[in-house]
Formats: C-alpha cells, structure tokens, sequence
C-alpha cells in the first residue's frame, strides 16, 4: 500500500508519516523542502501543491491509495490573511482533484476552527456544551475560513470522484515533552485570560496519527468530519466553571462534567472505533523520539 503525505516536514505531517511507515506502510512524503535526513519506506519529494500541475503530476506518477493532506499555513499570524487564505485552500483543492482522479482515498487535516470561536474578534459561545460535529460553522478569520471551504471541497471531491474524504478536525495540537499546557496551568488566572474559543482544549498529535490510520482503514462512503479532542481540558479544573469565569455566561444548554473536554469525540469513538491514549498528565512528562528525519 502506498500512502501521499503533504506537509511531511511539518510539526504534525512528519508524525503522520513517521507513524504510516513504522507500520510497513509505503510513504511518499510531499512538502517544500525535503528533510535533511532519509527514512526508511519514505520517498522524500519538494513540491508546491499551490501550482496544479505539480500536484497532478505527483498523483498520476505515484498513483497512491489514499492520500493523507496535512499541508497548510497552521494558523493566523503567521501570513497575510490573503495568503493563508489562498495557499490552503488552493493546494486543498488541487490534492483533492488530482487524488479523486486515480481514485485515491483522502484523509486530511481540517480544523475545530471551521466553528468560528477561536479567532474570532468579538468573543462568544456556542449554543451548547459539548460541541459536536453538528454546530454552526461560522468563521470570520481566514484560516478557519479555508479549513471551511476544504471541507466543502471534500465534499465534492466525494460526490465527483465516489471516493472517500475524511476531515479531521483537532483541538490544538500537542507533543509529548512539551511545556506549554503546563505552562498555560501555572499561570492560569480568569481574570486577566484570554477569552479562547477553544476553551482550553487540545489533542496529542500521536492520537491524531490514530485517527488519520482509523480513518484509512474504515473507509467511510463519501465525505464525514470527525473532532479530534482529548477527553480533559488541560487546566486541570472543571470546564464549565473555567468558561464561566472568563466569559461570564453559559449557555442554556450546558453539559459538563468535571474537566471534560469542551469538544465531544463520541462521533468518532462510534464511527471509527478511536480511543484517545495520551492525555496532558502523562506526556508532559514523557521523553520520546519524535520523527528522526526532522530537526
């Protein structure tokens, strides 16, 4: 089996990969620069999936079985808007038709910010606790924008092609042996936070990888979005009295326990049969290897 991977240098994409070819999976990683070292099973190529003809090209000469879309501009921030904007939704729409045009399956990296709260400029809240895959997706930044217009370019790739497209949607992405939800634990204080629409969520990127392999494997028929969430908030304190210190309300409908996570998984608990194996008490801890062909 032979698996394209965009975005295989990046933070999350060089895990995907790293994951797919510990398991004897053949890789064909794709992003701007190939990485300074080789890994075995992967074949390392530069390109750029905003040009359509690069794209195409890949997919036709490789011809793989599915595809796994983890390139993007990872935030706000980091460009012009316009070019967050453009680049993702672009290299989205070229990697989904060139991939339906050899038939390939596609799992890729959305985003819990197609709901609108976490860049939004005016702070509000959902119309329930926990959200699910079924609430209003209303973003007004152009990141979670463009995470918003892949999904419905999955879609069509779905109905135009009759392959199967997969978006993930993950809180924020975390890494084993990092400090920053720690850091974000220790000085924790309602009444100077940030108003986040992610309400303190986040997801381990080798729980992500599990995911994207569940996804590949299940094969659902035509286009379905999944959250990727842990099952506790990284503060260590019950979720709904956080929301209500910052944000000073809840909503009428309000459904939490202790420091369950804002984002509910129970779709892709029952869909795909993932379960969550790494949470902020453990792999703050943890010394691993991440992906060796990468700084």
């Amino acid at each position: 089996m032979t698996i394209l991977v965009t975005g295989a240098t990046g933070r999350a994409g060089s895990w995907m990969v790293e994951r797919l070819a510990r398991d004897g999976t053949d890789v064909v990683g794709v992003d701007l620069e190939r990485p300074p070292r080789t890994r075995e099973q992967v074949t390392f190529l530069e390109a750029d999936l905003t040009d359509q003809g690069q794209a195409w090209e890949l997919m036709h000469s490789y011809e793989p079985d599915a595809v796994v879309h983890f390139a993007a501009i990872p935030r706000v921030g980091l460009t012009p808007g316009t070019k967050t904007f453009t680049t993702n939704v672009e290299s989205t729409y070229h990697v989904f038709d060139a991939a339906g045009q050899v038939g390939a399956d596609v799992v890729w990296a959305s985003s819990n910010c197609v709901y609108g709260s976490v860049f939004a400029e005016e702070p509000w809240l959902p119309p329930s606790f926990p959200i699910d895959e079924r609430q209003p997706r209303r973003p007004e930044d152009p990141y979670g924008t463009s995470k918003l217009v892949g999904e419905e370019l999955g879609a069509m790739a779905a109905r135009k092609y009759e392959i199967a497209v997969t978006s993930i949607r993950p809180c924020w992405i975390t890494f084993p042996g990092s400090q920053k939800t720690a850091h974000a634990r220790e000085t924790f204080d309602p009444r100077a936070a940030d108003r986040t629409g992610n309400f303190w969520s986040y997801v381990d990127v080798r729980d992500v990888a599990t995911m994207v392999q569940a996804a590949l494997e299940q094969r659902s028929e035509g286009h379905e979005a999944y959250l990727a969430a842990a099952p506790n908030n990284y503060l260590d304190r019950p979720t709904a009295d956080v929301i209500e210190s910052v944000f000073g309300e809840l909503p009428a409908e309000c459904i939490l326990e202790g420091d369950q996570s804002a984002f509910t998984t129970q779709k892709a608990r029952a869909d795909l049969g993932w379960k969550v194996q790494h949470t902020w008490e453990e792999t703050e801890l943890e010394t691993v290897d991440g992906p060796l062909f990468v700084d």
